[in-house]
């Protein structure tokens, strides 16, 4: 892959960040559910924008998952599993939440598509009782 496919991708996801950011705005009622993926993990915040203020993270790292290399008793390949330990991050984000009173989010996808990981926090998230 050439560096202008690279810095062409990167270029459409900032665009796609920049036009969710212009229309989502968390508040202290309901604050910005921001998700970031990258290559290993997968990291959620609550993000209270008018003041500023992180609420509260959550991030793969926090849950113990012992990973085999090829498959888990499941059956599940290296992406099913990565997608159950997302599911798994959006259930403890909604967790924390509701130990900090907080019930609705707005949901901010931080310019990735609304597919895989991302998708699976946010049922993870939905399962929990938050809404949005």
């Amino acid at each position: 892959m050439s560096k202008e496919n690279v810095s062409f991708k990167k270029l459409k996801k900032d665009i796609r960040h920049l036009k969710i950011r212009a229309k989502v705005k968390g508040t202290a009622e309901a604050p910005r559910m921001a998700v970031f993926r990258s290559n290993a993990h997968i990291y959620v915040q609550l993000i209270d924008d008018e003041s500023g203020k992180t609420l509260l993270s959550a991030s793969d790292k926090e849950i113990k998952i012992v990973q085999a290399k090829s498959s888990d008793k499941d059956g599940k390949n290296e992406n099913g599993r990565r997608i159950a330990v997302a599911k798994k991050v959006g259930l403890l984000a909604a967790e924390k939440a509701k130990k900090a009173k907080i019930e609705k989010v707005v949901f901010d996808r931080g310019g990735f598509k609304y597919h895989g990981r991302v998708k699976a926090i946010a049922e993870g998230a939905r399962e929990g009782g938050l809404k949005f």
